[in-house]
């Protein structure tokens, strides 16, 4: 059934959008509703401040879980080489 046109008009009036989501995967939907009910907001709250952060748009710090902060920062040294080679020495008594 289409909305009246006095909602539509006053939505338009607003700048409110709304967004209709399917298919929310079940332990998203619990764990969604779990944030909601702990923090006392509204599940309509919670989850805009979940696609804010998550999007990068919360003016808050995002921490990860990952090593990606590492990526590009190895430093050449000759003393870690130089360890590293003497691990790589095959005994040839260990494999008879």
């Amino acid at each position: 059934m289409p909305a009246k046109k006095e909602y539509i008009v006053y939505m338009k009036d607003i700048h409110t959008v709304q967004y209709t989501i399917r298919g929310i995967p079940d332990k998203l939907n619990l764990s969604l509703r779990n944030k909601a009910k702990k923090e006392h907001k509204s599940l309509n709250q919670v989850v805009i401040e979940c696609i804010s952060r998550g999007l990068g748009l919360s003016g808050e710090k995002v921490y990860y879980n990952d090593l990606d902060d590492l990526a590009g920062s190895w430093k050449k040294d000759a003393e870690f080489d130089k360890a590293i080679e003497e691990m790589d020495k095959i005994d040839p008594e260990l494999w008879k």
